[in-house]
């Protein structure tokens, strides 16, 4: 079955990395991915900014020139970036912004509304938060309100599973990732989300899994093939998130 990996990072020290509370990545450039994703039938996928490249965008670009076009970007921006810069990201294949509520690295949630509505107009980009679901009722009528939307990892934790699950039933998009860095149910989590919308889960390798309690393993697709029929494993492993990145 064909994968479109819809959330991994690169990490090469060739470009500024920033220490992020007290942490420093390991070096995993496009050849490590490559190498480590082989026989795993990717197709196209989409290379996230992690917290400790914040503003950087040169990384990112190297990244999607030797990876090709099936590949795409998610990109953390200042708020002060021109019109001109972001259609130029877009030119170059960046296809959302990203908040990165959990690490820092990114513009924070009081520009989010403003911020993903004019990435939105400009381009059609969504934006994509790193958050806690146990915090989204704070912004829930926010992120209901806009256009596009997806939640990282599940959005995390157990006890906000209801709230992202609210959330799913107004279209925000969730991305099935991170099964070694949640704190829930992973397959309840998978199942709830898919019976409201079909279309909502996008998995993603989360590769290199920085600071994940266990990295991504071959089990964690397993578990979507095992866990629902052929034609919704191949939602979920490929044409939401092509359908949601390429649309």
């Amino acid at each position: 079955m064909n994968i479109f990996d819809a959330h991994f990072h690169i990490i090469d020290f060739n470009y500024p990395i920033t220490e992020n509370q007290g942490y420093v990545p390991p070096s995993y450039i496009v050849e490590d991915y490559q190498k480590e994703t082989t026989n795993y039938n990717i197709v196209g996928g989409a290379i996230v900014s992690g917290s400790f490249q914040a503003f950087d965008q040169n990384y990112l670009i190297n990244a999607l020139e030797k990876m090709g076009s099936a590949f795409c970007g998610v990109t953390q921006l200042p708020f002060s970036v021109t019109d001109n810069d972001i259609l130029d990201l877009h030119e170059k294949g960046v296809r959302a912004l990203r908040f990165n509520v959990k690490r820092g690295g990114s513009e924070d949630l009081s520009k989010l509304d403003y911020f993903a509505r004019r990435v939105f107009d400009l381009t059609g980009w969504h934006s994509e938060l790193y958050i806690d679901a146990k915090d989204l009722p704070e912004i829930a009528s926010t992120i209901a309100s806009l256009p596009a939307i997806s939640i990282d990892h599940l959005g995390l934790s157990e006890e906000g599973l209801p709230h992202l699950l609210q959330l799913v039933e107004k279209g925000v998009r969730v991305k099935a990732t991170g099964f070694g860095r949640v704190s829930l149910d992973v397959e309840n989590a998978l199942t709830s989300i898919y019976a409201i919308n079909p279309n909502a889960l996008m998995f993603g390798t989360d590769l290199p899994s920085t600071r994940a309690k266990r990295p991504f393993a071959y089990s964690d697709i397993e578990c979507i093939q095992q866990l629902f029929d052929t034609a919704a494993a191949e939602r979920i492993l490929f044409k939401n998130a092509l359908n949601w990145y390429f649309k």
